[in-house]
């Protein structure tokens, strides 16, 4: 009896010890595949649900993120059609087009593709055959195509993007499209040199970017769908030749512009001033709502203006009567005779000459707008003194309408200041002032009021 209360005793400290065993192996069954499941699969080894959930979180947030700003790239860099002007940008139209690269060329007409080697030169005439297919487009193999037929101030120029060639009645048309980004480190180093200091260039090419977006609205040359052409008409585009500050510029401001009450404004600039600036009046158009940032702003600091040591901040012109009679005559296509007197009779902001009337023993002339005036005094037949004694020739324009003007003995006396039409940014004012120091917000921020760069 106690024998089998023994033997009773032992199977039950069997049984509950096998139990124990099995409960044992199936727990550690259970964290090994547990800790399988979080570990190598996050990279971590470790880690809850919790944060098993985060880590994915993280990574879509980071593809999110990615894809963003892949938009933003493609939001920030639109392409801009660029009409190519003829040498001395005197014409639309090509009468023929030579291209090259040094890595070879794709050209797309219709649905058909041909490729060309390195070095090999494409000339095209009016009547290539490709053209019965429509527009041709040619782009390098990698980097930048050359346009042999033309010449800028750099020599033979080269260009990024696609060249577009199209055939009209009086020649070939070529446009150049390519990411704005890409536009601008061809704008930048033509109108502004890459001397300058950095702040400066970064101004500009805000205002360069500013000044295309407003561009790209709408075709400037809808027949051929070119926002813009590459010449003083719109903006300078790669008549000089890229620089590394430049392109620094355009880097370092990508995608910023200049607003307005929300929009994109055009930022207009000019070489010198005469220690002031003016408005849209000076063109014609009266102050609104909209262009109320181009106002007249005092170009100066506490040492007085930035310019006032520079060759343009002053100048003189000398002309005899009869000189200045046939330059305004032939300017405004009225003969008024013998020039007895030139008065200016209206000014806008910041002193510019808006109205002009000109007397002479067969008559008079009236001439309104900056430009106008600028072109009924312009011309050969006088020089133009700077303040620092260097002289030049006359030229198209007079310097600026800043000016004042009287007639002594047989010669009219022309005093005047800066070099422009002198609306928005004068490029000089910028550098002297990046030169003591301010950056180019504060600058863009002296000639365009109540203005935000972003």
């Amino acid at each position: 009896m106690r024998k089998s209360r023994r033997i009773r005793e032992k199977q039950i400290y069997y049984g509950i010890a096998v139990l124990v065993a099995i409960f044992i192996v199936v727990g550690l069954t259970s964290a090994v595949r547990d800790g399988t499941d979080r570990g190598p699969a996050a990279g971590e080894g470790k880690g809850t649900s919790a944060d098993r959930a985060k880590t994915e979180k993280a990574g879509e947030d980071e593809e999110a993120e990615k894809e963003s700003a892949d938009e933003k790239v493609k939001v920030d860099n639109p392409d801009i059609r660029v009409l190519l002007m003829t040498n001395g940008f005197r014409g639309t139209v090509h009468t023929q087009v030579s291209l090259t690269s040094g890595s070879g060329m794709v050209v797309t007409y219709g649905d058909k593709k041909k490729e060309y080697k390195k070095k090999k030169t494409l000339k095209i005439e009016p009547d290539h055959k490709w053209f019965k297919q429509g527009a041709v487009r040619i782009r390098a193999k990698k980097g930048k195509l050359t346009l042999k037929s033309i010449e800028r101030g750099d020599g033979t120029p080269s260009y990024d993007g696609v060249i577009e060639l199209r055939s009209t009645a009086e020649g070939i048309a070529v446009i150049n499209e390519l990411p704005v980004e890409k536009y601008l480190c061809g704008v930048i180093p033509s109108e502004m040199p890459a001397s300058y200091e950095l702040e400066a260039l970064k101004a500009q090419a805000v205002c360069a970017r500013s000044y295309a977006y407003r561009q790209m609205e709408k075709y400037a040359y809808p027949e051929y769908e070119a926002h813009i052409n590459d010449s003083t008409s719109y903006q300078v585009y790669n008549n000089s030749a890229q620089a590394e500050i430049s392109s620094k510029a355009v880097e370092e401001t990508a995608g910023q512009t200049v607003r307005y009450k929300g929009d994109v404004v055009s930022t207009y600039f000019y070489s010198t001033s005469c220690g002031k600036t003016t408005t849209m009046e000076a063109w014609g158009t009266k102050p609104d709502k909209k262009n109320g940032y181009l106002y007249s702003a005092k170009v100066k600091d506490e040492d007085g203006d930035y310019e006032k040591d520079l060759p343009w901040y002053r100048w003189t012109v000398t002309v005899s009567a009869e000189t200045l009679s046939d330059l305004i005559g032939l300017n405004t296509g009225k003969d008024i005779g013998d020039l007895s007197k030139v008065k200016i009779t209206k000014r806008g902001p910041g002193g510019v000459a808006l109205v002009m009337k000109a007397v002479g023993d067969k008559g008079s002339v009236t001439v309104k707008t900056e430009n106008k005036i600028r072109k009924a005094l312009g011309g050969s037949g006088y020089k133009i003194k700077r303040q620092d004694g260097s002289e030049t020739d006359g030229r198209e324009l007079l310097p600026s309408a800043f000016f004042t003007i009287e007639k002594k003995g047989g010669k009219f006396m022309i005093k005047g200041g800066g070099f422009g039409h002198g609306i928005g940014m004068s490029q000089t004012g910028a550098n002297e002032m990046a030169k003591k120091g301010k950056g180019y917000k504060e600058i863009l921020a002296l000639f365009y009021k109540d203005i935000t760069v972003e």
